[in-house]
């Protein structure tokens, strides 16, 4: 199939430049011509500001069920995550399909093209596995395919409850006892179609015994697959693991040839001098999260030395508190700024960047996020005349994505060549608020 886009402005990392005409054959961008002042004949037309798709590089999909009904009095991480599990604890092979799709077409009118789902919740409450081991993740991957949007699904391991603790009953359905009985069963989970990566994941330092994380880390390395982890997301975490190993998550995931390019550190938000350069020396990702690690009350995380040290930035939405990842990459500029009582930490081609190709890199597709012959035809345009966008000049054009669009300036979502958002409609999921409180009632205990 053979398709020409026409953007009234187009983002080409790092400028955005006029009239620009994005030519795709079988879902890929064959060329892009710019200086095309008018529509050439048949092409379709993308009014506003076209960027490179949006990778959501760290979801917890049925978390989307939890916008804010965890809101009322106060409470912390821990008292917010016995609310989650009430959620998980409803949810089966149908109702999380159901949960996903809307939660991923959310996602896509918001500009999403791919997304780094965080799957933890295998088997059924007590821990049985399904006749079918892999039934949650095929969900959540035909999910994907019908929200329009691609997926890496990062299986997760979840060992423990604490360090040495068995799983508490609500977090049985989470393991599979070992990491090799992981391995065995995600070794047979195949991606559902060409949208569909499948990585790993190691829950967290605490949710996985030391010794059990280099079978993890072996199983990533052996398929060249993205390894997401939880990191150092709490101080409690932190505290837990120095009295369990004497060492913090970051060193004793480094003994244990967890860290490398290959891996995204999810949160990163408490660590010393030493994990720092562990993890930049290793060239280790770091997804920030700043949405939920502002609403758990989590704290502002390192990025800026991190990013020095040498680790990439992506972005996630995680809690799904919002889906917005123009208010993630906003949010991890404005944080910094309050944490530092100083401005300009990041251009917004740098948080774009974040957001589109490191994002996408930390998923394991590296050919997506840019614009330019060769990569997915994977983008998205953002209104420039709405209330929150319209004044600046178009060459402003990241600036006002970055600083003053939000998810619901989006007009345009193009995944492999295709039109999955048009006009701010979603053309495959018929009304996505429905599909959401269909879905979220149906969990309702």
């Amino acid at each position: 199939m053979q398709v020409t886009y026409w953007a009234e402005h187009a983002w080409l990392d790092p400028r955005v430049e006029p009239g620009v005409a994005i030519e795709v054959t079988d879902g890929r961008i064959t060329a892009v011509r710019t200086d095309v002042p008018t529509p050439p004949p048949g092409a379709v037309t993308l009014r506003g500001l076209t960027l490179p798709g949006l990778a959501n590089a760290h979801s917890h999909a049925f978390h989307r069920a939890l916008r804010a009904r965890t809101q009322e009095g106060a409470g912390t991480f821990w008292t917010w995550r016995d609310v989650m599990y009430g959620v998980a604890d409803r949810l089966t092979p149908d109702s999380y399909f159901a949960l996903a799709r809307a939660a991923y077409a959310e996602m896509a009118l918001a500009g999403i093209t791919c997304v780094g789902e965080f799957h933890y919740l295998h088997h059924a409450p007590g821990g049985t596995p399904y006749s079918d081991p892999n039934a949650m993740g095929e969900a959540l991957m035909a999910a994907a395919a019908d929200a329009g949007i691609r997926i890496t699904l990062l299986d997760t391991v979840y060992l423990s409850s604490g360090f040495g603790e068995a799983p508490n009953p609500h977090q049985l359905r989470f393991s599979d006892g070992t990491a090799a009985a992981w391995a065995e069963r995600v070794s047979a989970l195949k991606p559902a179609g060409p949208h569909a990566h499948i990585g790993a994941a190691v829950h967290s330092v605490r949710a996985v015994p030391a010794a059990e994380l280099s079978t993890v880390a072996d199983w990533a390395a052996e398929r060249e697959a993205p390894l997401h982890v939880h990191l150092s997301e709490q101080t409690a975490e932190n505290d837990a693991c120095h009295a369990a190993h004497g060492r913090t998550p970051t060193r004793l995931l480094a003994d244990h040839g967890v860290l490398g390019p290959r891996t995204t550190a999810v949160h990163a938000t408490h660590l010393t001098d030493e994990d720092i350069s562990l993890l930049g020396g290793s060239r280790t990702g770091t997804c920030m999260c700043p949405t939920t690690e502002r609403d758990l009350a989590d704290g502002i995380g390192p990025a800026v030395a991190l990013q020095r040290a040498g680790s990439p930035l992506s972005l996630g939405s995680d809690s799904h508190a919002v889906i917005d990842l123009f208010e993630e990459a906003r949010a991890m500029e404005l944080d910094e700024r309050l944490r530092t009582r100083t401005r300009g930490h990041w251009t917004a081609a740098a948080l774009l960047r974040a957001a589109t190709a490191d994002g996408h890199a930390s998923l394991g597709w590296d050919e997506a996020g840019r614009i330019e012959p060769g990569a997915l035809a994977d983008f998205t345009t953002v209104a420039l005349d709405s209330v929150r966008t319209a004044g600046p000049p178009a060459r402003l054009g990241a600036e006002t994505a970055v600083f003053a669009a939000t998810g619901a300036d989006v007009r345009h979502t193009v995944v492999g060549g295709r039109h999955v958002v048009r006009d701010g409609v979603h053309q495959l999921v018929p009304d996505v608020p429905q599909a959401l409180a269909d879905s979220i009632a149906a969990l309702s205990g």
